[in-house]
Parts: C-alpha cells; sequence; structure tokens
C-alpha cells in the first residue's frame, strides 16, 4: 500500500510540473495607460512566445513547462520587463517604462551569445530597428557610414561597400556580411554587393558591426570585420507593413537632367496558435545611377605637363576604349579613341528583392525555420575596370534548427550573371569592329588596331592625300572614318553582341556559381556551470562555373572545400567584476596549410555602466576562389589568379618584367622615338631599364591586433565609448601588374635580353594583373571616439571622431596593399523622435579627410579623393490613428558631388519623401 500512494504521488507531481501552460495578459506603457501593440512575450531560456494585439493584449500557450518560470516583455523604444510566472492559468499587467535611447543595447555578434553592449569584449556598433526608423539617409544602409569607425565606398546607387580598420576596396573580400547568418557573397565574386541582395528597410530588425578581425569567431573572410544584419522574426514582427519612397537625384547638373528615384516595399507576417509563422517581403527600388565622368588624363607613359584633351595619347580615366596604345615613327606615343562610360554602362539600374521563411515551433525550445531569398538588379561596380552587374540574380535557401543554446544551419548560395558585362573591355571591342584599311575596307576584329594606328601614322606623316602631315587632329579624324557613334542603330548592335559574348572574344562576363554552406554551434555553460564554454563549427564548398568568362573552367571544373570549428570559454571573476574569454578556431582550405587564429580577451567593470576592455585578436584570410583562379582578359591586361595550376603553361609568374619598370622603359622609348629613333634603336638605347619580376604564388594573408577600451554611461544621459587598436599584417594578399614577352626577359649573361626588351618596346607582349603577397610586414593604428547625450524633452545629441594611421615602415610601397582610409572621420547627428504632435526629425553629419586611394582601376597608382562633408536630414510626421509615419528627406541635402574612389562615380544630393504604413495584424 505504501508503494502503491508513493506511484500515485510520483504520478501527481509529474502531472503538475508536465501540465499545460496558458497564460494571458495585458502591456501598457507606463505613466500613458496606453496599449502597446507588437510587444514581444517570450519565455526565458526558451524559444516560445508571442506578441500583443492592438488593445496591448496577449496570450501566451507555453505546453508543458515546469513552473515557475520567468517572461521577458519588450517593446521597441520601452525598458524590458521580467514576469514571474507562477500559476498555469496567471493573469499578467505589465507596464513598460519609456526608453529616449537605447544606451545599454543587447548585442549578439561579439561573442555568438547575448550580452550588454556595455561589456562587450571587442569594439561593436549596432544599428537597432528605431534608429533604421530614423535615419534620414536614403536606405538603411546608406546610413551605417554614420557609425563610429565605418567607411563606406559608393560605386552605385545601388552599390556600396562597407568596410572597417583600414585597406578598403570597392569589393571587399576581407568583411563578412552576414543576414540571418547568411554569408550573402556572391560566389562568383567573393565579396557582398552592398545590399543589393540583402533586406528591404520594413524587414531589418538590426545591423550590428565588429571592426577589425573576427576571424576567431567567424571565420577566414572576417579578416576587417563583420556587418551582421538580423531580420524580423515572422512571430514577433506580425502584421502588414507598406513603404513608398520616391524622390530626385541627378539635381542642377549640366551633363544630366533630374531624374526620379522609387522605392516601394511590402511585408506580410503571420503567426497561428504561437506555433506556426510565415512571413513574405518584397521591394523594389529603381532610378538612374550616379555618372562616372573624370576625364582627367591618367596615362603614366606621358608627362604630366603633357596629359589633357589635347595629348594625342590621352587614356581619360572614364572613357574606355582609349587604354590601347602604341608608339609611331615621328607621332610618338598614340592612342586609340574611346568612348564616354555613359554610352557603355547601363545607367538604368534596379534592385528586386523578394523574401519568403517558414516558421514552425516544435516545441518551447525547438524551432525549424526555412527561409529563400531571391535578389535581382543592375549595379555599377568599380573593379579592375568598370563592371556592369546587368540584371545579376542572387538566390538563397536557408534551412535552420534553433534552440535557446544552440542552432544548426545550412543553406545555398546562387548566382547568374545574365547580361553583366566589362565596360572597358566592351569600349575595346566595339573599336574593333568598324576600322577600315587605307583602301576604305573594314577589316577583321583581330587586325582592326594595327590597321587604326597604321592610318593614324600615314597621315600624320603626310602621306595621304587631302589629310595635312603633322597634324595630331587630321590623322586621327582620319583613322576614325567609319567611327561607331554611339545612339546609332549600328553602335547598338555591335555593343549587344559583345554583351553577350563572353571569354576573350567578348566584353560579356558569365557565372553561374554557388557555394553550399553549413554550420552550427552548442552553448554548453549550462551543463558545465563552472565556467562558460561554446563550440561550433563550420563546412563550405563551392562549385564554380562561368564557363571560361572569369575563370579558365570550360574544361576544368573549379570545386574548393574549406572547413573550421572553434572553442570559446569564459570566466567571470572576483565577484564578477572581471570577465575573461578565450576563443580559438581552426581553418583548413584544401589549397592551403590550415591556420589557428586564437582571441583573449578581459572585461573589467567597476560597475554594470563603467567597463574597460582590452583584447588580442587574430585574423587570416585564405585566397578566395577569384584570388586562386580568376583568368580574365579585361581588354590591356589579363588578371590572373595565385594558385600555381591557374598559370600552369603561361610562364608568367617566372619570366615577366615589373610594370614600374616597364612603364619607366616605355617612356624612355617613347621619347626616343620621338627624336627620331627608330623602336629597335630606342628599345636597345633603355634595355636596362627593365627589371624582371619576382612574384610568388599566392597563401593566407595574417592579421594580429591589440585593443583597448571603456565604454560606460554617465549619469544616465551620456553614452561614452573610447578605444584603441593596433594591427600588424603579414603575406597580405594584393596585385602585382607584370608584362610578359615571348622571349626569355634575361639572356644567358643574366642581363635583360634585347629581344625581349624591343617586344616591350613594340608593345608586343601581354599585361598580367598577377595576385600575390606582400612580402613586408605592416601596421595600421588607430583611436576613436564616440559619444550619446540625452538631452531635455526626447532632445538626443550624438557624434564621434576616428583617427586612422598606416605605417608602412622599411616596406615597399609596390608591394603591399593599399590601406585606401582617410586619416581623420567624423560624424555628428542630433534629433528627437517626438518634438510635438508626431513631428520628429533626425540630422547626420559625416566629414573625412583627403587622401590617396590605389586601385586597380587606375593600374595601382593613386589617385586622389578630396576631403568631403555630407549632411542628411529628414523630418517625419506620426500618425497613429493611421499606422502611418510621413517622412520627408534628403541625402547629401547641399547636393556636394563626391567620389570616394578614384574611378567612381561623382554622388550627389537624393531628396525624396516616403509614406510608411505599419499595422500589426493582433
Amino acid at each position: 500500500m505504501k508503494k502503491f500512494l508513493l506511484i500515485i504521488l510520483l504520478l501527481s507531481s509529474a502531472r503538475i510540473f508536465a501540465q499545460d501552460v496558458k497564460i494571458s495578459g495585458t502591456v501598457t506603457g507606463a505613466g500613458t495607460n496606453e496599449p502597446l501593440s507588437g510587444a514581444t512575450i517570450n519565455v526565458k531560456e526558451k524559444i516560445a512566445g508571442t506578441t500583443t494585439n492592438s488593445k496591448g493584449q496577449f496570450t501566451l500557450s507555453a505546453g508543458k513547462i515546469k513552473l515557475p518560470f520567468t517572461i521577458i516583455i519588450t517593446a521597441v523604444g520601452y525598458d524590458q520587463q521580467e514576469v514571474t510566472i507562477n500559476s498555469a492559468s496567471q493573469t499578467v499587467s505589465a507596464a513598460l517604462p519609456v526608453r529616449t535611447t537605447m544606451l545599454n543595447e543587447v548585442v549578439t555578434s561579439a561573442t555568438r551569445v547575448n550580452q550588454s553592449i556595455l561589456q562587450s569584449p571587442v569594439s561593436i556598433e549596432k544599428m537597432t530597428t528605431k534608429a533604421i526608423k530614423e535615419n534620414p539617409s536614403f536606405t538603411f544602409y546608406d546610413g551605417l557610414i554614420n557609425l563610429k569607425g565605418i567607411e563606406a565606398v559608393t560605386s552605385s546607387i545601388t552599390y556600396k561597400q562597407i568596410n572597417t580598420r583600414g585597406f578598403n576596396t570597392t569589393g571587399n573580400s576581407r568583411f563578412l556580411q552576414l543576414v540571418d547568418g547568411v554569408d550573402n557573397q556572391t560566389p562568383g565574386l567573393n565579396f557582398s554587393v552592398g545590399n543589393q541582395f540583402g533586406a528591404s528597410d520594413l524587414d531589418v530588425e538590426s545591423a550590428e558591426i565588429i571592426p577589425g578581425a573576427a576571424s576567431a569567431l567567424y571565420g577566414p573572410v572576417a579578416f576587417n570585420g563583420l556587418l551582421s544584419i538580423k531580420t524580423k522574426d515572422a512571430f514577433k514582427y506580425q502584421g502588414l507593413s507598406v513603404a513608398v519612397k520616391t524622390g530626385i537625384n541627378h539635381v542642377g547638373e549640366s551633363f544630366a537632367d533630374t531624374k526620379g528615384l522609387y522605392d516601394f516595399a511590402l511585408r506580410f507576417a503571420k503567426s497561428f496558435n504561437d506555433k506556426f509563422a510565415f512571413k513574405v517581403n518584397a521591394s523594389y527600388l529603381t532610378g538612374t545611377d550616379w555618372y562616372a565622368n573624370d576625364y582627367t588624363d591618367i596615362n603614366p607613359l606621358v608627362p604630366v605637363a603633357n596629359r589633357g584633351p589635347n595629348d594625342p595619347a590621352r587614356d581619360a580615366l572614364n572613357i574606355y576604349g582609349d587604354e590601347v596604345s602604341k608608339p609611331l615613327v615621328g607621332a610618338g606615343l598614340v592612342t586609340r579613341t574611346g568612348y564616354e562610360e555613359k554610352d557603355l554602362m547601363n545607367y538604368g539600374v534596379y534592385s528586386l528583392k523578394l523574401n519568403g521563411a517558414l516558421q514552425y515551433r516544435i516545441s518551447n525550445n525547438l524551432e525549424a525555420i526555412y527561409q529563400y531569398n531571391y535578389g535581382r538588379g543592375t549595379a555599377s561596380y568599380t573593379g579592375s575596370s568598370r563592371f556592369d552587374l546587368n540584371n545579376f540574380v542572387l538566390q538563397t535557401h536557408r534551412l535552420e534548427l534553433k534552440g535557446s543554446n544552440f542552432f544548426f544551419r545550412g543553406y545555398s548560395v546562387e548566382e547568374n550573371s545574365h547580361d553583366s558585362y566589362n565596360t572597358r573591355s566592351l569600349g575595346q571591342f566595339i573599336n574593333r569592329t568598324w576600322v577600315q584599311d587605307l583602301n576604305g575596307q573594314t577589316v577583321s576584329p583581330a587586325s582592326a588596331d594595327a590597321t587604326w594606328f597604321t592610318r593614324y601614322e600615314s597621315a600624320f606623316n603626310g602621306n595621304v592625300n587631302g589629310v595635312s602631315g603633322n597634324n595630331h587632329t587630321a590623322a586621327r579624324t582620319f583613322a576614325d572614318q567609319g567611327r561607331l557613334l554611339p545612339g546609332t542603330s549600328a553602335y547598338d548592335a555591335a555593343k549587344d553582341a559583345s554583351i553577350h559574348n563572353y571569354g576573350l572574344s567578348g566584353a560579356g562576363v558569365f557565372s553561374n556559381s554557388k557555394f553550399y554552406h553549413s554550420d552550427g554551434q552548442y552553448d554548453f555553460s549550462k551543463q558545465i556551470k563552472v565556467f562558460e564554454l561554446l563550440a561550433g563549427g563550420s563546412l563550405r564548398q563551392y562549385k564554380m562555373f562561368t564557363n571560361g568568362s572569369l575563370f579558365d573552367d570550360k574544361t576544368n571544373r573549379i570545386n574548393i572545400t574549406e572547413w573550421g570549428s572553434f572553442l570559446q570559454a569564459g570566466k567571470k571573476l572576483f565577484e564578477e567584476k572581471l570577465k575573461l574569454t578565450a576563443s580559438i578556431r581552426y581553418d583548413k582550405n584544401q589549397n592551403f596549410k590550415g591556420s589557428f587564429t586564437p582571441r583573449f580577451s578581459g572585461v573589467y567593470s567597476v560597475t554594470p555602466m563603467h567597463n574597460f576592455r582590452a583584447s588580442y585578436q587574430t585574423g587570416f584570410r585564405n585566397p578566395t576562389p577569384v584570388d586562386q583562379f580568376i583568368h580574365l582578359n579585361v581588354g590591356p591586361i589579363t588578371i590572373l589568379g595565385g594558385a600555381p595550376n591557374n598559370s600552369k603553361g603561361l610562364n608568367v609568374y617566372e619570366n615577366s618584367y615589373t610594370s614600374a619598370s616597364a612603364n619607366a622603359f616605355g617612356a624612355a622609348v617613347g621619347a626616343a622615338i620621338g627624336g627620331g629613333a627608330t623602336p629597335q634603336q630606342a628599345a636597345v638605347q633603355n634595355k636596362d631599364l627593365l627589371v624582371k619580376s619576382n612574384v610568388a604564388y599566392i597563401k593566407p594573408e595574417q592579421q594580429k591586433a591589440f585593443e583597448i577600451g571603456y565604454k560606460g554611461v554617465v549619469n544616465e544621459k551620456l553614452l561614452v565609448d573610447v578605444n584603441y587598436y593596433h594591427s600588424s599584417y603579414t603575406d597580405f594578399i594584393l596585385n602585382t601588374v607584370v608584362v610578359q614577352p615571348t622571349a626569355a626577359v634575361l639572356g644567358a649573361d643574366g642581363k635583360v635580353n634585347p629581344a625581349a626588351a624591343g617586344q616591350v618596346a613594340l608593345r608586343s607582349v601581354n599585361a598580367y594583373q598577377l595576385y600575390t603577397n606582400a612580402s613586408d610586414k605592416v601596421s595600421a593604428h588607430g583611436v576613436s571616439l564616440g559619444l550619446t547625450y540625452l538631452l531635455e524633452r526626447g532632445y538626443v545629441l550624438g557624434g564621434n571622431i576616428t583617427k586612422s594611421n598606416f605605417n608602412l615602415g622599411s616596406a615597399n610601397a609596390n608591394n603591399i596593399a593599399q590601406y585606401n582610409t582617410p586619416e581623420y572621420s567624423t560624424n555628428m547627428n542630433f534629433g528627437n523622435p517626438n518634438v510635438s504632435n508626431g513631428f520628429g526629425f533626425n540630422i547626420n553629419w559625416h566629414w573625412q579627410s583627403q587622401f590617396d586611394w590605389y586601385g586597380t582601376f587606375n593600374g595601382n597608382r593613386p589617385g586622389r579623393i578630396a576631403a568631403y562633408s555630407l549632411f542628411d536630414a529628414q523630418v517625419n510626421k506620426k500618425l497613429p490613428a493611421q499606422h502611418t509615419t510621413i517622412k520627408l528627406g534628403a541625402s547629401n541635402i547641399f547636393n556636394k558631388h563626391i567620389s570616394q574612389s578614384y574611378g567612381s562615380p561623382a554622388i550627389g544630393g537624393i531628396y525624396y519623401v516616403a509614406l510608411v504604413f505599419d499595422s500589426p495584424l493582433k
């Protein structure tokens, strides 16, 4: 009988512990008693949760869960509140106090687990939902430049590149960008094309940025930093949202009329019984792109004093086709007549984003998610040329299983370049379709360049009847007879034919590459208890296919596998005032040796509001598939990846001259020919100016960084964030340009081979842009200060300043990646979300100092980026009864035309009006 009673008692207890829990309640704003619609209620340390309806009411079916437990109630713009649930049918009444601004946000990216931003062991910046709504820039992505330490480069209205801590580029493969944990780099380019294929403003919940090395937790791509964009959960953010934005750009320009910009977005999310939820997103942005129309003569073979529009060897920055040159007897160096970028590029840009997600809560602590993203658009990209990413498509599939302390995720990323092309090559190929010989007959493309120069030389030397000799203008006019003119049907036909001709014979760029990725992590802290322990890993496989247009892969398929794993342990000491964290990650790419990347950090909290931090971090970057295997002819130069198999049989790494010596040699030869010498004589006289190159095959690059900082809140009014970092780099991946004659560059005596020198003098050489590593060690350091102050009546004043320095040391400037970062950059912002009667405003100001930009577009020669400042501003009116906000704003309100990288377009002002409808469903 005693045993029977004991069994009954145990069964009764089990029923008590396993009973179904269903609680309800109301959430209001403290002091106003107004219901809070869309507030989120989550079970602490579980994933179960729900949201409030338009009356602030909620019902949470938590299933079978042990009592007591805690729920966390949050709402945008309010402090969160925790409530203990002791009854299976408890009624909750919560009043959340208003939070004017988020001085103590929760972030995830710094340690891959949730923590206070004040206690992050490394520098981290965050753009919240509130900041996204109040952002005055045209898109939230444009507004990221106003965060501390963030650099931005605009290649197109639909393509802005984000970077941190130097070594900036227009295509940044050293900076990882995640959207809901998915790396949204394009597999063929190996970098993210800004937010072209990301998330719409309506669906972005937050954006977190880690400046500097993050490889210890995120692997090789996070060498320079991380941007993690989190979209809105379908359970937490339900309802219908619609945004309509229209604006204008190209205001007051002499070369273009004012154009319209249009941005439409829609989001709908719905949950059923707090078990199943879905969301759909659609957005479309379209307009006329910025014009790249800097016609500065940049020909390095011509003395600066002789350059300009009348230079017969003019090579204008944004004119393409004029890179083809040849020294002519009597005339000197001459270039072909090129085409302006506006006649080659498709400036009608757009960005279409479609997204859908299904979420199913299997239990209180297990959720399955499937998400599909489709992006298609047109953008201009400044690389070794100006590329038109025309109708480019990027698709991702994501499947994830997650709990409160773990996740397992798999996804695929696939691209289709469709009608993309290289404008520099396009100008050259069009130039080869119409050239006539001296008898007036159109010649084949293969002999077009040589024939054009023959016509020019004959006319200049007075050997053509009716054309005055010794006259460059007359000679060019004669050589250009039959030239296809932009706007004509013949020109359009030649342009279209070259765009859809891929590989060495056309300007088209084709890629249908993809990669598959899986990763996961598990937090063992609850099981261990003595210290925190997090473990994770990832596996990725690239499957490249460009049909020979980017890679030599028509028959040789390129598949690359890489994997990595990490451990992170943390421990609080000295009454939990000191938090020590150690991380280590190991990564292996099949083509390179494995790399360990440790990170050590400490945070000392004098109080929860005052925190000092220090960290030692390491970073590494495997050469990307492009770094390893690109084999792209861009007209006057072939870009060649640094994997040994990629250049097999070409002998270019072993037998070539440095570009710098070839330029010096070419200038000397051109001057001698201009003085009457024959090309052969000029070559022999100046051959010793040529220097044999010494280029190594590619390998991973390495970084070591140290950082100290303080972040705290003073008197609950002033947020202070200051940090200093020092980073050193070895084996930096870079490009170097060489020229290769067919003859051996050195003779048997070890000196320059006259035959090879003669080929260089006659331009009978191949130019290559090779991927390799820096042989020298360089370093960079910087300091940043950020302040945010809460004024009376809801006004917020903030600002930050960053000073960055690059230390070349004893390194050869020609052998390292360029810093491409201003010494000073600063931002200020001032705003109030509710000045009076629903009116709010926000103003941002950005300024940065001048610096020299080095990039492959200009042959790694410097181009000055002038100092500039930008003002963005918006005013808005909220109509709560209509769930609508009207916003009037401007990006670059004073319409200053500035370029952020040499060769990229000058961006001007955008003036817009937006209407945003946001209605919760419940």
